[in-house]
This record gives C-alpha cells, sequence and structure tokens, in this order.
C-alpha cells in the first residue's frame, strides 16, 4: 500500500510489536507437524502472493537470478514451503494472486510499468555504451542473454505466465496434499489472477465474511504474509484480535553490524538477519534470512517506546463515550492524508517528516473541538454516507495546514543546507542523508546485467584455456558493477549536477499560486479557485473511495482521481459539502486491464490481436502508449521520484476498440480473459472432505452448497465441485469452486466471547514525541534510534523485576463482549468508569465517558493497545535487546506494492549515497 515508511515509523516507534520468528534448522526436512516452535499455534495461514512472485521472478542477488519460468516455479514452491514451515497453519492456507485490480489502482500500475519500461531501455543503452568500451580496452565479457523473465511487467492478471503459474499452483497444492502430513487435514484456497481484487484485499474480505458468520470460531488466529504497509491497516480493520503478521525484516538486517554471524548449534533457533544478505538471500542460504513475526498486528499501540501517550486528548467532547475501536478506524483514517494507492501523495505531509505524529498530535490536542470521532464504520451501509463526519474531516485536515508553512519552511531550508554541503564536498557521501520530499511512488532504474548461469558455461560459451575463462568472467562481473554504478549515479539528479530543479519553491511567497500554474495550468486567481475545488471534489471522493475499500470492499470499480497531483492541506476547504455516491460497476477483463497497464515495451505478453492496438501507428488509441513522456522531477532528489505525466485511459474507447478483436482470440487465449472463482482443495480423507463426499449424494446434481464454518470444518461460503467426475474418481484430492455471498455486513470490533490475554507496559517506556518542524536539524533532539532496544523476557530475569501494580502502570481490562474493552479488567479501585483512559483534569476524571474500553488505570492517561496473542505466560520483565545501539533510517526502502513498502526488499550497502538511491519498492 502507499502509505510510504510506515513500517519503518511504526517499528521505530513501537519496536517491541515485531517478535523475530523462531525456525526450525537444519538439513533434515522440517516436520511441521510437530509443534510451532514459537510456542504459538495458528489457525489459518494467509499468502499475499505477488509479494512472493516478484522477488522469485527478479531477486535483488543477480547471482541468483532466474533465466526460465521453471526456474520462478520452483522458487515460488520453496518459499512457500518456507512460509508454511514458520507457521504451521491447522486449518486453512490462502494463497491469494493479484487480480483485476479497481480503476483507481490500474492508474498507479500504468505509471509503475510505463517507468519500468523506461527504466529498462536507459539500461540497455548504457550498458551497450559500456560494452563498447570494454571492448575498446580489450576486455571481453560474456554476450547478453536474452530469457523468458526478462520483463517482469507480465506478473500482470491475463498473461501466459500468470496462467501457467495457477496451473503450476493447482500442481504443487496437490502434490503437497498427497504427501505431507501437515498439509492433509487443512483446507486450500487458491485465488489466481482470473478472480478480481488485489490479492491483500481479497484476503480480508475472506475474513471479514467468516467473522460475521454463525459459528465462527471468535479466537481463531491468523497469520498474513506480505511486506505491503496496507496489510497492517487491512488488520487493524477487520478488528480480529489474534492477528499476526509474518514478512522478512528488512529493517532488522539494515541493522546489523557487518559482520558474520556464528548461530548457536540449537535445533530451534531464531533466524538471525545478517548486515550483508541480500533480500531474499535464504533462497541460497535459509539459515541467513530475517523473519519478522508481529504478534498481533492489531497491537499497533501494545508496546511503546519513551513518548507521551497516544491519543492523549486533553478533553472530550460532551455526552462523549469512549470506544477504543473507533479510535483505531479514525487512526487507519487519518494515515490515508499520509499517502495510499489510489490518490497522489499530498506536499504537505511525508512520514518520514513526522507526518503521522502530526496527524496524532492534532487529533489528540483537538478531539473535543472536532466534535469526537472522524468515522463510524457500523454505519458503513449507510448510503447517505453516515459513516464519515465530513465537517469534522475539514476541521481536522485544516488544523493541520497551520503546521504547513513551518513544514516547507523547514523542506526549504534542509535543501539549501545539504546543496551547499553537496557543492562543497562533492564527492564525498553525505553524513545524513533524509528526503527532503516525499517518499518515492516509482520504481528506480532496475539494473539490466547480463545473466550468467551454469547453463551457459556448459553450453560451451567458454572454449578457450581456463586463463581466459576466468578473465572473461572477471570482465563480466566488472561490467556487471560498473553498470550498477552508474545507474544509480544517474538516478541521483543532485549528483548529476542537477542541483535542486525546484519552481514551486514551497514555503517561500506565492508557493501556492506556482504550483497550481506548474502543475494544473491554472493562471488566474479565479481558475486556480475553480481548480481547488474540483480537485477538492475528487480528493473528498478518494478519501471516501479508500475508506471503504478498506472497510467493505470495492465501492466502484470504476472511479478514479483524475489528476497527477494532490491538492495541500490548506486546499481541502469546503470537502464537508461533498455528496459522493459510487456506481460500483464491475471488474475490467484481464486483457483490457493488460491494454490499460502495459507499455508498448511490454506489448508481447498480451495476444497479438490485441498488441497491434498498441504497436501499430494507425491505432485509434496508439495515443495511450506513448514511448517518450514526460517525468516530473522538479523539486525531487533522485529520478524515481519523478511522476510520470502519462494521458488517462478513455475507458469507452479502450473497450470500443478491444471489442473489434475479442473474436480473434484463440480458445486458450479467451480462458486467460474470463474472470473466475477461488479454488478450493481437500483431501477426501479429511473431515470436510468426508462431509462433501456425504452431502453430494443427496443432492441433484453438481448444485451449490451453502458451507457454514461448521459444518465446513472453518469457514463458510458457496462450494460446488470443480468437476463433478470428482465423485467417481480415484483421486485422493477434491476440487471445489468457493465463492463468497454477498450482504454480509462488516462487524468493525472485536467479537463477542473473543479471549484477550493481558500485556501491560509502563509509563516510562513511552517515549516523547517531537514534530519533525519544531526541532533544529533532520533529526529529533531526542533520537531513539540511539537508544536501547528492548524486547520482553521471562519474569524470571531478575536483572530488572517486573514493575509493581501503581499509579505508573497503564494496563488493559475490561471483560468481554461489545460493550467491553479489550484485555483482562484491572482491579484498581481507583480507575474512574468509562473514558478514564483519556488523559482529564482532576475536576472530570470520575465522569462517566462510557463502557467501552481496553483497560483503565489512575494515571487517567490512555493507551490503546491491543493484546499480544500468545501462548506463554503473561508475566514479562524488561530487558535489554542485543540490537543496541542500531541505526534504522527513517525513510522506508522496503520493496512494496504500495508506496514504499512491498514486493522485493532494498539491499543494504555502507554507502550512505546508494542506500538512498535503490529501487524502495517493487511493483504490483
Amino acid at each position: 500500500m502507499g502509505v510510504p515508511s510506515f513500517y519503518r515509523w511504526l517499528i521505530n516507534k513501537y519496536p517491541n510489536i515485531r517478535v523475530q520468528a523462531i525456525q526450525d534448522k537444519g538439513d533434515d526436512p522440517v516436520d511441521t507437524t510437530s509443534p510451532n516452535p514459537n510456542a504459538m499455534e495458528f489457525d489459518n495461514l494467509y499468502l499475499d502472493m505477488n509479494g512472493i512472485i516478484h522477488p522469485c521472478f527478479h531477486p535483488e542477488d543477480q547471482a541468483l537470478a532466474p533465466t526460465a519460468h521453471e526456474d520462478v516455479f520452483k522458487s515460488i514452491y520453496a518459499y512457500i514451503d518456507r512460509l508454511f514451515s514458520i507457521v504451521r497453519p491447522k486449518k486453512l492456507l490462502y494463497m491469494a494472486i493479484d487480480g483485476v485490480a479497481p480503476r483507481a489502482k490500474m492508474n498507479q500500475q500504468r505509471s509503475r510499468r510505463f517507468r519500468t519500461a523506461k527504466d529498462a531501455e536507459i539500461a540497455e543503452a548504457e550498458e551497450d555504451r559500456l560494452r563498447m568500451e570494454f571492448e575498446m580496452e580489450g576486455k571481453p565479457v560474456l554476450p547478453r542473454v536474452e530469457c523468458e523473465v526478462s520483463d517482469s511487467n507480465v506478473i500482470t492478471p491475463g498473461t501466459e505466465f500468470m496462467d501457467k503459474l495457477s496451473k503450476k499452483l493447482i500442481t504443487y497444492i496437490d502434490t503437497r496434499l498427497c504427501s505431507d502430513p501437515a498439509w492433509k487435514e487443512i483446507q486450500v484456497v487458491l485465488s489466481d489472477a482470473n478472480v478480481p481484487g488485489e490479492g491483500e484485499h481479497k484476503i480480508v474480505s475472506f475474513i471479514r465474511h467468516q467473522r460475521s458468520l454463525p459459528g465462527y470460531q471468535v479466537d481463531t488466529r491468523h497469520c498474513i504474509y506480505g511486506l505491503d504497509a496496507d496489510l497492517i491497516m487491512l488488520a487493524l480493520a477487520t478488528h480480529e484480535v489474534h492477528f499476526s503478521i509474518l514478512r522478512e525484516d528488512v529493517l532488522m538486517q539494515e541493522q546489523q553490524p557487518a559482520f558474520q554471524y556464528s548461530a548457536p548449534n540449537t535445533s530451534n533457533q531464531v533466524a538471525e538477519p545478517l548486515y550483508s544478505v541480500k533480500s531474499r538471500g535464504w533462497f541460497k542460504d535459509v539459515k541467513t534470512e530475517g523473519w519478522a513475526l508481529n504478534e498481533d498486528a492489531n497491537a499497533v499501540n501494545r508496546y511503546a517506546p519513551k513518548a507521551k501517550t497516544p491519543y492523549e486528548v486533553a478533553k472530550a467532547p460532551e455526552n462523549f463515550q469512549f470506544d477504543l475501536e473507533r479510535i483505531i478506524d479514525d487512526f487507519i483514517f487519518m494515515c490515508f492524508f499520509a499517502g495510499n494507492d489510489f490518490l497522489p501523495h499530498m506536499p504537505t505531509l511525508s512520514i518520514h517528516e513526522g507526518g503521522i505524529d502530526l496527524l496524532m498530535t492534532v487529533y489528540k490536542k483537538n478531539f473535543k473541538n472536532l466534535g469526537g470521532y472522524l468515522v463510524n464504520m457500523e454505519k458503513i451501509q449507510d448510503s447517505k454516507g453516515a459513516y464519515i463526519k465530513l465537517k469534522r474531516v475539514e476541521k481536522f485536515i485544516l488544523l493541520v495546514s497551520r503546521y504547513e508553512e513551518d513544514i516547507f519552511k523547514k523542506r526549504s531550508e534542509l535543501l539549501e543546507h545539504r546543496l551547499k554541503k553537496l557543492c562543497r564536498y562533492s564527492d564525498a557521501q553525505e553524513e545524513d542523508i533524509i528526503e527532503t520530499n516525499e517518499s518515492s511512488t516509482s520504481s528506480s532504474p532496475r539494473e539490466r546485467v547480463v545473466s550468467l548461469s551454469a547453463e551457459n558455461t556448459s553450453k560451451g560459451m567458454f572454449k578457450n584455456s581456463p586463463a581466459d575463462k576466468s578473465a572473461l568472467l572477471r570482465n563480466t562481473k566488472e561490467l556487471k558493477a560498473q553498470l550498477k554504478e552508474n545507474l544509480r549515479k544517474k538516478s541521483d539528479l543532485f549528483k548529476n549536477g542537477d542541483l535542486g530543479t525546484d519552481k514551486v519553491k514551497l514555503g517561500t511567497p506565492g508557493w501556492k499560486q506556482r504550483y497550481y500554474k506548474l502543475k494544473f495550468s491554472a493562471e488566474t486567481s479565479e481558475k486556480i479557485e475553480t481548480t481547488r475545488k474540483e480537485i477538492v471534489e475528487k480528493y473528498t471522493e478518494g478519501l471516501l473511495w479508500v475508506l471503504l475499500y478498506y472497510f467493505s470492499g470495492v465501492p466502484s470499480w470504476t472511479w478514479y482521481y483524475p489528476y497527477h497531483y494532490g491538492p495541500f492541506a490548506s486546499d481541502l476547504k469546503g470537502l464537508s459539502h461533498v455528496r459522493v455516491k459510487f456506481q460500483k460497476g464491475h471488474p475490467f477483463k484481464p486483457f483490457y486491464e493488460l491494454m490499460s497497464v502495459l507499455p508498448r515495451r511490454s506489448a508481447d505478453a498480451l495476444p497479438k490481436p490485441y498488441a497491434k492496438l498498441i504497436t501499430d501507428e494507425g491505432s485509434k488509441i496508439s495515443e495511450f502508449y506513448p514511448e517518450d513522456f514526460e517525468i516530473d522531477t522538479d523539486g525531487k532528489r533522485y529520478a524515481w521520484q519523478g511522476i510520470c505525466k502519462l494521458p488517462f485511459i478513455d475507458e469507452e474507447r479502450l473497450m470500443a476498440e478491444t471489442r473489434r478483436v475479442e473474436e480473434e482470440l484463440t480458445k486458450e487465449e479467451a480462458e486467460r480473459n474470463e474472470e473466475k472463482c477461488d479454488q478450493l482443495f481437500v483431501t477426501r480423507s479429511s473431515d470436510i472432505g468426508t462431509k462433501i463426499l456425504t452431502l453430494y449424494p443427496e443432492v441433484s446434481g453438481n448444485e451449490k452448497l451453502m458451507m457454514t464454518p461448521n459444518l465446513s470444518g472453518g469457514i463458510g461460503g458457496l462450494m460446488w465441485l470443480n468437476d463433478y467426475d470428482h465423485l467417481t474418481s480415484t483421486s485422493t484430492i477434491l476440487s471445489l469452486l468457493f465463492n463468497l455471498p454477498d450482504g454480509k455486513l462488516h462487524i468493525p470490533r472485536p467479537l463477542e466471547g473473543v479471549e484477550f490475554l493481558a500485556k501491560k507496559i509502563t509509563a516510562e517506556d513511552i517515549r516523547e514525541t517531537f514534530l519533525w518542524h519544531e526541532y533544529h536539524g533532520s533529526r529529533p533532539p531526542y533520537n531513539n534510534r540511539s537508544q536501547s532496544r528492548t524486547t520482553f523476557s521471562k519474569a524470571n530475569d531478575s536483572s530488572k523485576p517486573l514493575p509493581s501494580r501503581s499509579t505508573t502502570e497503564i494496563h488493559k481490562g475490561a471483560g468481554t463482549g461489545w460493550g467491553a474493552g479489550r484485555g483482562r479488567a484491572a482491579s484498581n479501585n481507583s480507575i474512574a468508569k468509562g473514558v478514564a483512559n483519556l488523559k482529564m483534569s482532576e475536576s472530570e476524571s470520575n465522569q462517566n465517558m462510557g463502557s467501552y474500553r481496553r483497560g483503565q488505570t489512575a494515571t487517567n492517561t490512555f493507551w490503546p493497545s491491543r493484546n499480544q496473542a500468545t501462548a506463554q505466560s503473561s508475566n514479562y520483565t524488561w530487558r535489554h535487546s542485543s540490537h543496541a545501539n542500531t541505526y534504522t533510517s527513517p525513510a522506508s526502502h522496503s520493496f512494496g506494492r504500495g508506496q514504499g513498502q512491498g514486493r522485493g526488499r532494498f539491499n543494504p550497502s555502507n554507502s550512505a549515497w546508494d542506500w538512498h538511491s535503490r529501487d524502495p519498492s517493487r511493483r504490483s
């Protein structure tokens, strides 16, 4: 998701929500039927498959780069096996591949794929130049080798690659169900690229539906794998308590010292990350990867560094009833202002400049003036928009806008300081590189390097002496390194001599007028105001679209934001007057999406009749596929931060032209263009397999069965046999089609009866928040990265005993059910009823503010923390971690489908310049 740098911000602020996942080690196959070494058993494992497909298709370590689709598939199998062995689900494995996305997402996909094509063109030209240079110097190198995996844009619904992947995964699932004892009793769902929707949203829609069914087990333990920051938001939005996120711990790898770690020789070990390990390095050596298991992903605020209590509110509105679940929903909504995949970046806010801290601070300080919560997701089905309080939202964002001038002023000062330093030390690395602009929303140039493999060697590429072979390999390695370095330098606009082209000059007089003139061609004050109102209307629509998308599913498949740039916070005057009614429409067919997002360079991924519409100059839609297009890098440091100003697709024209050639498709191509359902796989001998075989003879034909969690052993929905011959087949596997019926309401709070395990923190563990624009320099005066990081250890660690329960203790509590908070009820009689967690004056502390709470204390401070779902004792003390005094940059460099998080990973380097010029996100 496009919440740039969110994961980094989260674990820097609340480091103890991250727990190292323990993995079985050794050369022998892992017995996945044995108890989970993390002392925590999971029911369901969900895989956001595009977070697996991309790094297997184009890993950062070029030595591991595949040359054929079959190599990619084998890597994917190994990847899934590794994740399965870590989590060991007992009931369900759900694999979701990105299908056709909503139109709002397609514009971002289009920009990324066109940028990928442009970067590949630049890389090839640079490689050709270097090859000529090496040849002139008498340094022979290996020839360029074309292969099946040269274009990652084929990782898009409708391509031949995605069709082959789906069929290969079905074979893989069948094999594991037949041969692996740990798989035999679980249900496996495959939602492939022909099922519409983004992978993570298909997963969350499934969870929302299951928890609304009678018979759903409220203490179901969920674990989802993925690198996208939106998984954290989506997990919060489910309001499931026992929800964990598994991810390769990019930030831990960045923090490790540059020396080799020698793990102790034990059977169960924490997977220690190494600074020197490249992304996805465990394909090469699975003993050196880093994984983080975020126990209970809903516990964003479970443990805290030393800061003031989040959501510490001066006063609450009259007749206010405190409800932490609504606080969480407000937090999710506020984060949309900091960035997402569906709206362009708002120039005012950036997470690495403390954007989320600013949003939280304004929310806390002005909660009474706002009048209460911003959203109410219990009314999400209300057609009149009662699920959002737009007047409060407008007041809130305009309060944020009061800091706009200060933010821009500081940003300008830091930029000027760095430019002076750059001019003075042009050949030296910067000591302190922190982005002055927003985190990236598009990819940096990917190095198109030559392929060197054992297969090439075995086919007679080396015909001379061993010395010649050695020189050839050495020269080729040098070429690859030089190409990589040259592309890195090209992406750094400052070091390229373009020292900060900044025509808008945010923060200097007239900046808003210049912004509208340069970005929207609005010259006069009247035109500026008209444009502003149009942008406010569409941006407000976008905020509501994203909110509904995260809590109930796609509100409209066809809606999109029709501008390349976003508004300032101060521009959003009048958003409360916007009235929105979405028309849901229907998702594109896969080939329509391909036509919407692929550049000419990737036309081979399309069927020939469609490819001609892209490549032929006489095509009526050829202007949608420019080879040269403007990339706006004004005010940017790196080329990959630029905004691709591509023409928006005209949906009606596109469909009119594509319909004309549909009849030319082959049968196989037509099947790739169909919308399909999820597939469910079970063994005949499993509990659900036995029940299905018992039920079907009682119905006529291959009817759809409405399965409930009680009947199916865990999941509910419409099921029908993929092939009715299964009933008479000797196969040990049953294959069914699976679909979720419409009409189930989202329940925006924990379900009644769910068990909460108590956790606690103390006021000493709360770190103060400093607003970015209020302190001098690029880092806060209290730098949490320089402090010792802490983790939980068991209470028998006598070096630092557990603090006694006193007025400084913050404890979660309060019963069960919708009318209660999360956690175990505290016994301290001094706890005020209702919202004692909100900081109030002494005279107000006993006011009854409602019954929703997750623990209350005599401190009258509010700590919105969820409880860690764990099978271990809840009795802990603090101990210092071995990761003390490690440096973590505030900018995000996780590969991600969102802006700044997602696919693949950042490959650490000792070079600060290299650190910031790398590709920070891999694309969906």
